[in-house]
């Protein structure tokens, strides 16, 4: 049997940019990407604290050690700027291995750099 499991979450960090004019996203930090498991193109969902809006989208890169957190394309009309998120990605293991398996969980500080 198959099951999906947290693999890794950035738990609260702070939205930086919304750009609506932009193929969809979300642009994270390279150094919270690193830190957090999470690699380009990955699928995460994102829980907006803000709101209660929760969505999936895709990753791609930001630029390292910028603290960006981007919602780009329709994403961008679920946050505003300052909003804070949480990022999650699963994944989908034998349910023995899931027993095991630790996911990787990161809280950035309040400038959404790698503690």
């Amino acid at each position: 049997m198959q099951i999906q499991v947290l693999k890794s979450k950035i738990h609260r960090v702070k939205v930086t940019e919304a750009n609506l004019n932009y193929i969809g996203s979300i642009s994270i930090d390279l150094d919270l990407m690193e830190a957090a498991n999470i690699i380009e193109h990955e699928k995460v969902q994102i829980v907006n604290m803000n709101n209660g809006e929760r969505f999936e989208t895709y990753v791609i890169t930001g630029k390292r050690g910028s603290g960006t957190i981007c919602l780009n394309g329709p994403a961008a009309r679920k946050v505003q700027v300052d909003d804070i998120v949480i990022v999650i990605s699963y994944a989908t293991m034998d349910f023995e291995e899931a027993k095991k398996f630790k996911p990787t969980i990161v809280f950035p500080n309040g400038h959404n750099k790698v503690k």
